[in-house]
């Protein structure tokens, strides 16, 4: 596995919680240039708790990267994965560590990847898991599901290193005619494809959100390069053109 690591924690609440993050990324090798800790809105960092916790692993919370908001720690990146305890209202992929492992250690060099992990008590919003491609899913004893923080990113680290130490017979790396595209251009599509279906009264402008969650999970699931999503943006372009001759007529 040679993709670059992202570890984001949403508005983590116990700073000995990061501490413990930073150790489980060490333990499985997660840290140097090839992995980063990303902080969304931590309530207090740095902080002694979380040194005490990281157990040496001081130079991931040295190099730790904190962010006002989760669209600010994924710029750049281009999959995502949001770890879910429950499933949602509206299906979404979801897949074991272990799969989302073995589909990073295809990924090329360039490629950067983002593992998001929301908050100890609730977890991450519906809002923020559809800004990921896919939804992680630890399997646990069903009468005790609850994992504390560093032992989710403790499970996600180790099948990280499993795959990257694992010989894979097939494909070195995934075919693409282009790189993926990044999250933040995933979000300005969005927008824009919300603004011209509103233009073209296709969607209700006082209640956009359930069909843009359908369409959020259906270009996440493709996974769109980076030319890909240049011709679905010259396409909204051309619409919003004839959109505005037909009002100014």
């Amino acid at each position: 596995m040679s993709a670059k690591i992202r570890v984001v924690l949403v508005e983590t609440s116990h700073p000995g919680n990061i501490g413990a993050a930073a150790r489980a990324m060490k333990n499985m090798g997660l840290d140097g240039d090839r992995a980063t800790l990303y902080l969304v809105k931590p309530a207090q960092f740095p902080h002694e708790d979380a040194t005490v916790r990281a157990s040496g692993a001081i130079d991931l919370l040295d190099g730790a990267v904190v962010c006002d908001s989760l669209d600010e720690a994924l710029v750049g990146t281009t999959l995502v994965f949001g770890a879910s305890a429950r499933t949602r209202s509206l299906p979404w992929p979801i897949h074991p560590p272990r799969e989302c492992a073995k589909k990073i250690s295809l990924e090329p060099d360039e490629s950067e990847v983002a593992f998001v992990f929301g908050r100890e008590r609730s977890g991450l919003t519906n809002e923020e898991l559809e800004r990921c491609n896919t939804l992680l899913h630890i399997p646990t004893n069903p009468e005790f599901s609850s994992l504390n923080l560093g032992a989710a990113v403790q499970v996600v680290a180790y099948e990280l290193l499993m795959a990257r130490d694992e010989v894979h017979t097939e494909a070195e790396t995934i075919d693409r005619d282009s790189p993926l595209s990044s999250a933040d251009d995933i979000e300005r599509l969005f927008t824009h494809l919300e603004k011209t279906l509103v233009d073209i009264d296709f969607l209700d402008p006082e209640n956009p959100r359930h069909m843009m969650r359908r369409l959020r999970r259906l270009f996440n699931r493709v996974e769109l390069e980076q030319v890909e999503m240049n011709i679905l943006r010259g396409i909204l372009t051309s619409v919003d053109k004839v959109v505005d001759k037909k009002v100014n007529e």
